[in-house]
Parts: C-alpha cells; structure tokens; sequence
C-alpha cells in the first residue's frame, strides 16, 4: 500500500512543497528514504522507528520505501520526520487517510514529542499557494506559521495528540491568523546624542533616500553610538517588507520563540574578523550571511580597515544589484540583500590624525598606507562620507535635550512618502535606487546646481558612480527640503557629503 502526505522544503527563502510517499512491500524489513535526502533526513529513519514505538504504534517489520518528491530537489533538514512517520502509519492502516489539502512539518524526538524547525513561514506560504487549507507544525513554531494568510494552522506538541485529532478522538484548535498591526520595537534614541548636528544632519538624509554613510572620526566621537541609532528614524517595516525580512530570519534559524514577524527594520554589525563566507552566505547548503540578515535594515561594519579585504569586496555586487547569489556544489541560490551600509573608521592607525589635541603619532605614509586598505571601488559605492569630530566639553557639560528620534523619522517618513508617490508604478521606493532613466528625468538641477556640479567633478575627480551618488543625494535633500527643483543648495549640501572622496580620502 502507497501513502502520500503532503511537506514542503527549501530553496533559498522560498519553500517548496514536498511530497512523502511511503510504500509498504514484502521483503526483507528495511528502511529507504529516497529523493535526494542528506544525512540529517537519511537519520530520520532512526528517529521515526523509535517515536512510533515509544508511541504505542506498530512499526511494520516490511520493507519501507519513502520517496521525497520533487526528487531533484535536495532535502535537508529534520523537517521531514513528522509526514514520513505519519506516512507509514497511514500506509500500514493505523490512521484514517490524510487529506491531500492537509500538510505537515516537524522534528521528532525519540518519545513522540515534536521539536521546532527552521523556516516555517516560507514553507507554509508555499503550501498555501498548492492549495493547501490545514497546517500542522510543532507547538513553538505555531505563531511564525500563522502568518501565512489562507492556511489554518494547527500547533501540535506530540504525535498522539496529532493521531487522536486525524482519528476524530479529540480536536486541537486552530490558531488565529496573525494580524499584522505596524508595530516597532523602540530601541536607542538620537536624544542621548549630545552635539554632532552635523552628523545627525547626515544620517537623517541617508534615512531618508536609503543612502550608504561611511563614519570617519576619532575614538570617543560617537560614530557607533550615532550608527545603533540609525534604525530609529528609519521608516516603519510595511507588510511586504516584513514578510521578507521573516522569511530570512526563519530560515537561518534566528526567530525568536513565539514572535510570528520581524516587526523592526534588522541591524546587523559584524565583527571584523568575519570571513567572506560569513558576510555573503554560504555553507555545504548555503545559508544567508549578514548582508541578507539586514536586508531591509541597516549593516553596520565599525572599524572598517580592519575587516579582510576578501571579505569588504564581496559587498560591492550586494551594494549594486541588491541580491546576491551563493553558488555551491550542492546549487545554487539567492538571497535579497537591500541594505543600508554604514561604516565607521578611524581617520588613522591610532586614531588622533587631525585631532586638535596633536597626539596622533603617524607619519603620512602611515596614514595612507592605512586608509588605502578600503578599495576605490567600494568607496565609491558609498553616498555619504561624514567626517564625525569630538565632542567639546561644553556640550557634554550642559546636556542640552536633544531632538529625539520621532521628530526626525517624521522627517524621513515625509521624504519617503514623496518618493514612494512620485515612482509609484516603478518598481523604486526610494532614490538611491534610481535607475538612468529615472535619474534623468527627476535629478536634473537647475543652472546654478548644474554649473556648481561641474566644478566639484573636476575638482574632486569624481568618477561617474560618484556622480550619480551625488545626484541621488541631492534629490533626497531637496525632498526634505520639500523642494521639486533640485538647486544649487541641495547640490552643495551632496558635494559637501562627499568630502572624503577618492583624490581627498587618499
């Protein structure tokens, strides 16, 4: 007799349905699971004979064949052990026959319990949309499932509660489907920040047209403080925007128990001793690194110089195309990673280079040999460059309030709004995303930003990247401004943002 029980996979953040067959055949007993399995789903095996035992069931001393169909798609994970057990039970008449719109996911333990896995929400969105209606997954993964809209999810904790449900003994409840109300999490505020104005000036017309900063002062400035600030005037996650962001943390494991959604834009900061592979993904069966774990959000590199040089240029594809693709042996897939890149560095090896103070000890090579360490070409994909000065006494003795988070997304969420209207229909949310052709049409100055453009191209030596930076900046100033005409003032504000440009910076 052949049973079918409908699962779902991976590949990448989408899921992919699965289904279990289970076959029962004279013979020798023996155990095969089919499909491309790895080694966690070969083990499955194991932990399947021992739940249905331990269970109370009969594990049929046959010949069990179980085909994971699609069979070209590789299966990993201990996601597949709660249908093949329900599958043999099925297939040697121990349970009624399981519904073709009924789908189910878990990890077992050797007494039955089931035990939460990873990816859950991209799974289940999959389901929904083979026409699955009902889904049973493990109890701590209940609420992440719920956010599938059209799927009714079942949390189960054991497997004899799931067979008394499929035999009609006794009932488990649905959950309610989740209701995504705009929340955030409220995080440090830019009203602990005393002084750097200039700074905050900055990072409110990154937030704004979702620009990439790079932080360059002493230590003690307040670059860090200022960068785990950012998300704060970030605009709100939208539905879409969340959804996707979850579907990255579910598969990489990192949701936290109980939470359906990631409600608050990701910051993600790296150490500097992350390899490549840690920042771009990877792995046997690749996984999203870092730049895909703040898609949506912002990735924070501090002590830029000090990361590996293989590893900063993996962010220039990310940077440009806003995915980025991990081929293995195993296959290839990609993961979304439109991010907002803030870096922060010291101006020098010991950090005091310009410092009033005098006490910076390194010679001009020193300094060069230091700030060349991060390429032109990663440079040049970056909007902002803000130099980040210490902070008088004055200010810190007075603490004077500062103005706070709210006030300045109010700012950002304006400008936003602007934006999102006037490239409604595009495919563009935001101006740092401009494409030529748009860029053409609204980020074009006026005659005095024209003429004011020029003189900065030749001074500065910008490059044609640096030149599109310095448009798209501009076009964010001039929306916050409130201004349809990107003028002089909004282009010398831009100009100004790229004070530590490739000829200057080096």
């Amino acid at each position: 007799m052949v049973s079918k029980v409908m699962a779902a996979g991976l590949r990448g953040i989408q899921g992919v349905p699965v289904l279990c067959e289970c076959d029962l055949a004279n013979g020798l007993p023996a155990f095969e699971i089919v499909g491309l399995p790895d080694a966690s789903v070969k083990e499955a095996r194991d932990r399947v004979r021992s739940a249905v035992k331990n269970c109370g069931f009969d594990f049929p001393l046959r010949r069990i064949t179980v085909n994971l169909a699609p069979a070209d798609l590789k299966k990993e994970g201990p996601v597949y052990d709660l249908p093949i057990l329900l599958g043999i039970l099925r297939a040697s008449g121990q349970i009624p026959p399981v519904s073709p719109r009924q789908a189910f996911l878990g990890e077992l333990s050797l007494d039955g319990a089931l035990r939460t896995v990873t990816g859950v929400l991209p799974m289940a969105l999959a389901l929904g949309e083979e026409g699955v209606d009902t889904l049973f997954v493990p109890q701590e993964n209940g609420a992440e499932a719920s956010v599938a809209a059209g799927v009714k999810v079942i949390p189960v904790s054991h497997v004899k509660e799931l067979v008394d449900h499929l035999r009609g003994e006794a009932k488990l409840q649905p959950l309610p489907p989740y209701d995504y109300a705009g929340r955030r999490e409220e995080g440090p505020d830019f009203s602990e920040v005393m002084g750097q104005e200039s700074v905050k000036r900055a990072l409110e017309v990154a937030a704004a047209g979702s620009h990439h900063v790079l932080l360059i002062g002493p230590p003690g400035a307040g670059k860090s403080m200022l960068a785990r600030r950012l998300p704060s005037i970030l605009p709100d996650l939208s539905y879409e925007e969340a959804l996707e962001t979850t579907k990255i943390f579910s598969v990489a494991g990192l949701m936290e128990p109980g939470e359906p959604m990631v409600v608050s834009r990701p910051f993600r900061a790296p150490h500097h001793t992350v390899s490549a592979a840690g920042l771009s993904g990877g792995g046997k069966n690749p996984r999203p690194g870092e730049i895909s774990l703040a898609h949506n959000g912002v990735l924070f590199l501090d002590e830029l110089p000090e990361f590996r040089r293989d590893a900063l240029e993996v962010l220039r594809q990310p940077l440009e195309d806003g995915v980025v693709t991990i081929s293995r042996v195993a296959g290839a897939c990609s993961y979304p990673s439109r991010f907002m890149l803030v870096c922060a560095m010291n101006p020098c090896k010991c950090g005091y280079y310009g410092h009033p103070s005098g006490r910076c000890t390194c010679s001009e090579q020193s300094v060069r040999r230091y700030r060349q360490k991060i390429s032109g070409p990663l440079l040049d994909r970056i909007d902002i460059h803000v130099e980040v000065p210490s902070v008088g006494y004055e200010e810190l003795r007075q603490r004077k309030p500062a103005e706070p988070s709210a006030g300045i997304r109010e700012r950002v969420n304006k400008a936003r709004r602007i934006q999102q209207e006037r490239y409604r229909g595009s495919g563009i949310h935001c101006n740092s995303r401009l494409t030529p052709g748009l860029m053409d049409r609204y980020c074009r100055p006026d005659r005095e930003g024209e003429q004011l453009l020029r003189a900065a191209f030749q001074t500065l030596g910008l490059t044609a990247r640096s030149y599109d930076r310095v448009l798209k900046v501009a076009r964010t100033i001039a929306d916050l401004a409130g201004s349809e005409q990107v003028g002089a003032e909004h282009i010398a504000e831009a100009v100004q943002f790229r004070s530590m440009d490739k000829e200057r910076f080096h």
